[in-house]
């Protein structure tokens, strides 16, 4: 009995422990040598096909492609029996509606056909599906200090992230198992005095290109735990 008491302090000691020894700049290298085990997402080409299921039950259909190295990116979306395209290079933006680059100023406002939406569009895949490695990234101000929380049951190590203002104005916290050092969480606050903004249960893995990507990201709000989505990569591929 004393002997399983004493295992038991151990165990309980070990993630206060742990987060007292780490940095955060330490724990990110942990993390992305677990998601990226291969230093790979900077020469990343791949299609991730993704599909958004609402809270409502209704779904998208959506085809991103990423070719960093030539700093390509284009997204595919089924709407309306419609087909939707952004693309977004080094040489600026094209949008398509069912393959053409024509359309009226009406379905441009219907279905976001704009170089601004593109821009965000490739901004936050990119950023999502990037992630713990877009950490690196230039304007990403860390917060030295590694805490602790427990979030939905489970203990994490936990860190702060704000952005330079040209960079983005939201706060967000970074959750990973203590023992693996896997993103299984992240959160967003605009205003986080007001509780605003949503968190993201990470659930599952898919291997792409050796990337450990999440396969199941499921979006709640944090005032009031209300189911926003849920996306799923169901499938990835090389880019031909």
């Amino acid at each position: 009995m004393k002997n399983i008491f004493i295992v038991i302090f151990l165990i309980t000691g070990i993630l206060p422990h742990t987060a007292q020894e780490l940095t955060s700049e330490q724990l990110i290298d942990k993390t992305i040598a677990y998601h990226d085990p291969n230093q790979l997402w900077d020469v990343f080409e791949g299609k991730l096909f993704i599909t958004l299921q609402y809270a409502d039950g209704k779904e998208r259909h959506s085809i991103i492609e990423i070719d960093l190295p030539r700093e390509y990116f284009k997204v595919t979306n089924l709407q309306d029996d419609n087909v939707i395209e952004y693309i977004v290079n080094k040489e600026g933006c094209t949008l398509l509606l069912n393959g053409e680059t024509t359309f009226t100023e009406e379905d441009a406002k219907t279905y976001r056909l704009t170089c601004e939406q593109a821009l965000k569009t490739k901004n936050y895949y990119s950023y999502l599906y990037g992630l713990p490695m877009k950490l690196r990234d230039p304007g990403t101000i860390v917060s030295p200090e590694v805490q602790t929380k427990t979030f939905k049951g489970k203990e994490y190590l936990v860190i702060k992230v704000n952005y330079e203002e040209n960079v983005g104005k939201d706060t967000w916290y970074f959750y990973f198992d203590p023992t693996t050092y896997a993103m299984e969480v992240y959160q967003f606050y605009h205003d986080e005095s007001k509780n605003d903004g949503e968190y993201i249960l990470l659930n599952e893995i898919e291997n792409v290109a050796s990337i450990k990507m999440p396969k199941i990201r499921t979006w709640y709000t944090n005032a009031d735990d209300k189911l926003l989505g849920t996306d799923i990569l169901t499938k990835a591929a090389p880019l031909k």
